[in-house]
């Protein structure tokens, strides 16, 4: 009878919890919808998600095969164009809507892993020189400035010239070289945090600091790490494609919206569509992130919240 009634307590706590966690996923969802810039952010990164986790239902075509009798059709509302090839097809008879649909996997795999590789460098480096400090902060901070000696697009180039491109050498590479705006602006809000009196209680305690850091300075950092991480991915995109134009990101048989751009570039002034559709998918993906990545920071961190009220 003593552990059922011991028993009752823990249970409502988790009910508790569990309903607390659904009202805020309920109040973030409402939030969303109140903001024209985060549902269209928020709708536009949807659609990029289905098509690219579709893909392969939703290409009419197989985007890697030529087809010569098909060289350069112009898209279907254009004369010359056929509705089977809505938006025409390149150089070699390729689909150009099969390749922009496939060329959306690419984008999102290299952008959304290389920043969650690139975040968890960056949030343990930045945890541990922030809450430490003293020899370990020394020593990891020489090493984010031996980092940034070295120009990261330089670096890329030299490691992907070395080793076949391919969509986990992207990662890698792009992952390794972006850690360092994590680990800078984590031991800033570290710093900032662990002077607060609740972590100063904790430790006159005696409280461990692996649990100070798991239950305090951790929550009150992470909505900083989560925008910071949302806007990277349209950077890291950018970054991808600007890589696959020059020959060194995405090889074929693959698709990349960045090769399609060096498919094209030959033939801007005679048969645009081979560069204009994929520039036209870069440029609204990257917009929806930085749409949705906005509302997110305005949601989730405090100072963008105060400067918005006070500017008004």
């Amino acid at each position: 009878m003593q552990g059922n009634v011991e028993a009752k307590p823990l249970v409502a706590t988790k009910v508790t919890k569990g309903k607390r966690k659904q009202n805020n996923f309920l109040r973030m969802f409402k939030l969303l919808f109140q903001s024209k810039t985060g549902t269209v952010g928020f709708l536009i990164v949807l659609a990029v998600v289905f098509i690219a986790t579709f893909a392969d239902v939703l290409m009419p075509h197989n985007p890697a095969e030529n087809d010569l009798s098909n060289i350069l059709k112009p898209p279907a509302w254009i004369e010359g164009g056929s509705i089977e090839h809505i938006l025409g097809t390149d150089n070699l008879g390729r689909d150009i809507l099969s390749r922009v649909i496939v060329g959306s996997r690419v984008s999102l795999l290299v952008g959304v892993f290389s920043v969650v590789l690139a975040g968890i460098i960056g949030l343990v480096v930045g945890l541990l020189a922030g809450y430490y400090g003293g020899i370990i902060d020394n020593i990891l901070m020489r090493l984010v400035d031996s980092f940034l000696a070295i120009p990261s697009i330089l670096f890329i180039l030299v490691v992907l010239a070395v080793f076949k491109p391919s969509i986990m050498v992207l990662i890698i590479v792009i992952g390794f070289t972006n850690w360092i705006n994590y680990a800078r602006i984590v031991r800033g809000e570290v710093l900032s945090v662990k002077e607060r009196d609740f972590v100063k209680a904790s430790q006159s305690i005696g409280t461990k600091n692996s649990k100070i850091i798991k239950n305090h300075i951790l929550p009150n950092i992470i909505s900083s790490f989560i925008v910071i991480s949302a806007l990277s991915v349209a950077t890291t995109i950018i970054l991808e494609a600007s890589l696959s134009f020059l020959g060194l990101g995405i090889q074929p048989p693959d698709v990349s919206w960045g090769a399609m751009l060096t498919d094209g570039r030959d033939y801007l002034a005679t048969n645009w569509w081979i560069a204009t559709f994929p520039g036209i998918a870069i440029t609204i993906t990257v917009l929806g992130i930085i749409f949705l990545g906005d509302w997110l920071r305005d949601v989730l961190d405090p100072k963008a919240q105060v400067s918005s009220k006070g500017g008004l």
